[in-house]
């Protein structure tokens, strides 16, 4: 009988896997997996769980991967939610429930498209599923612990597919062959306090910043590249934490989170920033200091077999060619495509971390499909 992702998807998310708790879903997935033949290696660190799946032989010729994860975010003020946020409530041909769309759904379908692939037509090489409960954390003890592993006991993908939802509105409209990269800088002015109607007598840290966040946000950091829209700097915060009108602070604090692509390194930006901050402590006389932290650097997989393969597939199930799309945040593919080529597909990505998340059924049986064309045309 073929494995109905729907189900399973249910399944998952009646799984209460908050980052960082497991929640019993990896532990439903091993079971299912393990049942249809493949080795299943829990692969835990830092206090995440994560689960390695590999169908046939170690080290085969070709080995197509699947990557993905089951922890979801909070569901916020469950009052807000019109059903149980861990209840799986199918109604109006819809399936609802935090991580129907991002991505336990996705999870779902590659896995019941894998199970039955091999139950139906066992290929001539090997399968994996790296699912990881480290996605919409940190990251830092999910992919890239289950790649840290894998390289240690001589696993490998030839290629691999990441189900996040990559389609804005129609099913099968858009495909991610790369991110852009992410970074986050925190700036720090400091000057000498004192009373604002003898300003002389102080050195204000806030004329400085502003200078400082003016210069970072009004420059063109470029007019984008062949596969990637122009890189964007977003002022975050700026903070004095002074309630007080009649005193200079001695320090300001603001945070800007940039959006880069190919066209740089975070190095490079984070350079250019502090460059920018050595004119400004040049000319207020004050102290700048900054805090970084890079949560990815830009990645495209040049279109070519992997993502011909994808999109061939998607087109024969849905109508539609997807376009090739570097839009959106980061995702886990940032670590995959160190290990591998790298592409993603997955549903309608509408109604991720929303209140009432929810997920068409009809589509989640159409991504089981698309999976399940993909691993015969593959293995072909």
């Amino acid at each position: 009988m073929p494995t109905d992702p729907v189900v399973l998807t249910a399944e998952l998310i009646r799984c209460p896997s908050v980052t960082p708790a497991e929640g019993g879903a990896l532990v439903l997935l091993e079971r299912k997996l393990s049942a249809a033949g493949f080795d299943c290696t829990r692969v835990d660190r830092g206090g995440v769980a994560n689960l390695f799946a590999r169908w046939g032989r170690k080290g085969a010729n070709r080995t197509f991967g699947f990557n993905g994860h089951t922890d979801v975010v909070p569901v916020g003020n469950e009052n807000d939610w019109s059903v149980l946020p861990f209840g799986a409530e199918l109604k109006d041909g819809y399936l609802y429930g935090r991580g129907a769309t991002d991505m336990k759904s996705g999870v779902a379908a590659f896995a019941a498209a894998a199970i039955d692939f091999v139950n139906d037509t066992p290929p001539d090489g090997a399968i994996v599923l790296a699912i990881t409960g480290d996605e919409e954390g940190d990251a830092l003890h999910g992919t890239t612990a289950l790649l840290d592993w894998m390289v240690q006991e001589g696993e490998a993908m030839s290629v691999c597919l990441v189900g996040e939802p990559t389609c804005p509105n129609e099913m099968g409209e858009a495909m991610k062959i790369g991110r852009r990269g992410s970074l986050t800088v925190w700036v720090t002015v400091r000057g000498i306090q004192g009373h604002s109607a003898y300003p002389h007598r102080a050195k204000n840290p806030l004329p400085a910043m502003a200078r400082l966040m003016d210069r970072l946000a009004s420059h063109e950091l470029d007019q984008g590249t062949d596969h990637f829209d122009p890189s964007t700097l977003a002022v975050v915060s700026i903070d004095t934490g002074n309630p007080a009108t009649n005193v200079i602070p001695a320090s300001c604090q603001a945070a800007v989170n940039v959006r880069f692509n190919d066209a740089h390194t975070s190095q490079s930006i984070v350079d250019w920033i502090g460059d920018e901050a050595g004119r400004v402590t040049d000319e207020f006389d004050v102290d700048v200091d900054i805090k970084v932290k890079v949560s990815g650097e830009s990645f495209v997989t040049p279109p070519g077999e992997l993502s011909d393969l994808v999109a061939q597939a998607v087109e024969a199930e849905t109508g539609r060619k997807p376009a090739l799309s570097t839009s959106g945040g980061t995702s886990d593919a940032r670590f995959v495509k160190d290990h591998c080529p790298v592409v993603e597909f997955g549903l309608v990505g509408k109604t991720m971390h929303q209140v009432d998340e929810r997920v068409a059924v009809d589509q989640v049986h159409q991504l089981k499909a698309i999976y399940g064309r993909i691993l015969r045309d593959y293995f072909a």
